[in-house]
């Protein structure tokens, strides 16, 4: 694997790997909007999906990937789908 991004991708953990799928799929890859989400439903507010884990963690999780893109300038959206089978 050449690529240093992709390779930074996979050695994401699973939750992590699936914000960047949902930031992908569902929220036009778009930070902003998942963040808007995830703090409309900590709010109470509707909201378009429900993740599993606590609304903190993802946000802090978010922070970091949003944070590596910024340094990079990669979005790692790019390696979702070629991510292939889920591992741990």
């Amino acid at each position: 694997m050449d690529d240093p991004h992709e390779a930074y991708f996979r050695s994401l953990p699973r939750e992590e790997r699936h914000l960047v799928a949902l930031k992908e799929l569902l929220y036009e890859r778009s930070w902003d909007e998942i963040v808007a989400d995830l703090r409309a439903r900590k709010a109470g507010s509707p909201h378009v999906f429900k993740l599993e884990t606590r609304i903190d963690e993802d946000l802090l999780r978010i922070e970091k990937l949003r944070a590596y893109e910024a340094e990079t300038g990669v979005d790692l959206g790019r390696y979702v789908a070629d991510a292939g089978p889920e591992r741990n």
